[in-house]
């Protein structure tokens, strides 16, 4: 048996897999976020190990049996987050998660530094790590001189697992201190921000042992001999290792809150200039390229929210027959845009709006709006040198039919629905865990679902989803000067 560990925001997922990947069964531990101040993100390091005590604990009751045969463990996590330890890896303060933007004026200041962008592929985001170090340095001087190593928050569960400081190069990637074409930490950058390789953990591939679960862990939850804890990877990463997305034009589409947009590569394929996030895969000569919009099912919601539909019942008005844009527009800018403007100043809007604009007009114009807000990081990914054939839908707003065939029409390429299962991050890891027991081949391992269904674009309707793409991209500008 194999065990994945997926430390999310909300939750800590633990999920086991037989040999043959069969799920045999899941359990969750639920995170709180602490707020103390506007902008500020925060969790407390002992809620992850007490979150995932819970999930293990709970299969242990359902699943003795299977648990006492896991042999390897999978690590994914929430990327980005600063966890502070000192002498002893006593934790100095709560971990500054993904979504803190605290550190805007730091990320800012170390973004213009050229070295950034050249060595990392990326722009430093508020949200990476290494702004958040300047932050602290700036405004906790004693914690900063207290630090004497900076994990990932996955990578914390890690220490605890094993006693090992340890992480791999997907969740490393966005830190702002790898060399993502090396696979190595970039020394220059970590003297940039006050830092240096010591404070840092070794670095392993994903598919790689990383560590032996501690006896007393192995004990308490009924494991016999050895187990091998794999590298791991960053929750995006590790989904596209549950999907089978890591082969060269590999690619899937996530609809959740925010959107994803999720390519693998050969090759390191940096474009920062349009916010694509360009990092390395989980398995060894690998990398992908993600182009992120913030809100996706949040823009649906949103409209769910002031018009006092449920979101499936909006989007059931629309009927099962895609329709021509209507001349609405819609930027669902509602926090701000990643990719392809690195923008948190700008906001959504509406524009075309008629007497005739009924609540049904508007669901087609959000749903229109994320799909083109999808197109901009498709064009984004081709300027960086990746070229998708097909896409693959996850997430929940790939239960509506409708959004799929707008999608496809607006990307102008097929998107694809598994079959039923779970190919989340837990998945993944699980099977990063198998692969670290057996050295299986991740190839063979990490195979893509079954397809249940195709969606095909509406060709009939490409020129029309051009002209209001066309509309959708002239929007952003004139918007922008209004909202700043």
């Amino acid at each position: 048996m194999y065990l994945g560990l997926d430390l999310g925001t909300s939750g800590v997922k633990a999920l086991l897999i037989d040999a043959d990947q069969k799920v045999v069964g899941s359990a969750n531990g639920d995170l709180d976020v602490s707020r103390p101040h506007s902008g500020w993100s925060e969790q407390d390091p002992a809620d992850w190990i007490a979150a995932t005590e819970a999930a293990v604990g709970e299969l242990k009751v359902g699943y003795p049996a299977a648990l006492a045969a896991v042999r390897g463990i999978g690590l994914s996590g929430q990327m980005h987050g600063a966890t502070l330890l000192g002498d002893g890896d006593c934790v100095l303060r709560p971990c500054i998660l993904w979504n803190d933007t605290r550190s805007h004026a730091e990320a800012g200041a170390l973004d213009a530094d050229p070295r950034f962008r050249a060595v990392t592929g990326n722009i430093v985001f508020p949200g990476f790590t290494a702004p958040k170090l300047v932050w602290v340095r700036n405004n906790e001087p004693g914690i900063f001189a207290a630090v004497r190593k900076v994990l990932l928050p996955k990578d914390y569960l890690r220490l605890w697992l094993t006693g090992e400081t340890i992480s791999e190069m997907s969740d490393s990637a966005g830190t702002s201190w790898l060399n993502v074409a090396g696979r190595a930490w970039a020394p220059e950058l970590l003297e940039a921000t006050g830092m240096d390789e010591s404070r840092m953990p070794a670095l392993v591939e994903g598919t790689e042992p990383a560590g032996t679960l501690r006896g007393a862990l192995a004990a308490r939850w009924g494991m016999g001999g050895a187990v091998t804890v794999a590298g791991g990877a960053g929750d995006n990463a590790a989904s596209a290792c549950g999907m089978g997305t890591v082969t060269p034009g590999a690619a899937f589409v996530s609809i959740g809150t925010s959107g994803v947009l999720f390519a693998a590569n050969a090759s390191y394929l940096p474009n920062p200039e349009s916010a694509v996030h360009t990092f390395c895969h989980a398995l060894p000569g690998a990398w992908h390229q993600m182009g992120v919009i913030l809100s996706a099912t949040d823009a649906l919601n949103w409209l769910s929210d002031i018009t006092g539909a449920g979101a499936a019942e909006l989007t059931d008005e629309l009927g099962p027959i895609l329709r021509a844009p209507t001349g609405i527009t819609f930027l669902p800018y509602l926090s701000g845009e990643r990719t392809p403007h690195n923008d948190a100043v700008i906001r959504g809007a509406f524009t075309g709006l008629g007497h005739e604009s009924g609540r049904a007009a508007l669901t087609q114009a959000v749903l229109e709006g994320v799909a083109f807000a999808f197109r901009d990081s498709l064009e984004a990914l081709r300027a960086a040198g990746s070229d998708l054939s097909r896409v693959t839908a996850i997430g929940g707003g790939s239960r509506s039919r409708y959004w799929l065939k707008a999608i496809a029409t607006a990307l102008g390429l097929p998107v694809d629905i598994p079959a039923d299962g779970d190919f989340g991050a837990a998945f993944g890891a699980a099977r990063l865990g198998l692969i670290a027991d057996q050295g299986a081949d991740p190839l063979a391992v990490c195979s893509p679902p079954d397809t249940a269904a195709t969606i095909e674009p509406d060709l009939g309707l490409t020129a029309a989803y051009d002209e209001a793409y066309r509309r959708y991209r002239a929007s952003y500008p004139a918007i922008r000067g209004v909202t700043s």
